[in-house]
């Protein structure tokens, strides 16, 4: 399933707007990467699927915060 694991992002529903104004549903799905980390704590990789605002938490928190606050939020 398309869920980012460190933001919880998952797809979000909307509409294709046509010249004349027809509306059909569409999704709008996350920006996932798959993206391997290093923990430094446990001097292991970690394997993640990550939305591009998930890379810049870890970027901007680090890998330890921000896979602590996911698990307490339950995405990973």
């Amino acid at each position: 399933m398309k869920i980012c694991q460190i933001t919880g992002k998952t797809a979000q529903s909307g509409h294709y707007v046509s010249h004349s104004n027809h509306k059909t549903n569409r999704k709008f799905d996350v920006n996932l990467h798959t993206k391997k980390f290093f923990d430094a704590e446990t001097n292991e990789w970690v394997t993640l699927k990550v939305s591009s605002a998930g890379i810049r938490n870890i970027s901007k928190k680090g890998l330890a915060a921000c896979m602590k606050e996911a698990k307490a939020k339950g995405f990973l």
